[in-house]
């Protein structure tokens, strides 16, 4: 959802764009994707931006479901903020990948077990010649 409060405010204070990037030590393109509602703006920009602009938070901060950030439950799928995608992994691939994990462990650590037993072994020979 586009700011228009902002971009309102912000061009009656005569401010570009790039002011608030540079005040935001970001880039131009990357604060007009935060204006036009495409990524999000954290709480702490929200201010930084107010203060700049010498307004009050409440009068440039629209509310829209993307104020909300990283609320993200794996169970439903459901996340608001930021236009990420997340897609919602059934709990059974979940497991299957927990278990491959601790199979990759185990051989990890059986594989530095053998490694350690090569070493010996070429040490014992080493010292024998």
């Amino acid at each position: 959802m586009t700011k228009e409060n902002l971009i309102r405010i912000r061009k009656q204070k005569k401010f570009s764009q790039q002011d608030v990037a540079e005040h935001l030590n970001i880039s131009q393109s990357h604060y007009q994707r935060k204006e036009k509602g495409e990524i999000g703006i954290t709480n702490n920009e929200w201010e930084r931006i107010a203060k700049l602009l010498e307004v009050d938070v409440e009068e440039i901060r629209e509310n829209d479901a993307n104020n909300v950030m990283n609320n993200f439950d794996n169970s439903s799928g459901n996340y608001i903020g930021n236009n990420n995608n997340y897609c919602n992994i059934p709990e059974y691939i979940l497991e299957n990948q927990k278990d491959y994990i601790t199979l990759l462990k185990e051989e990890n650590k059986r594989l530095k077990q053998d490694n350690k037993d090569l070493r010996a072994e070429n040490t014992l020979l080493k010292s024998q010649k």
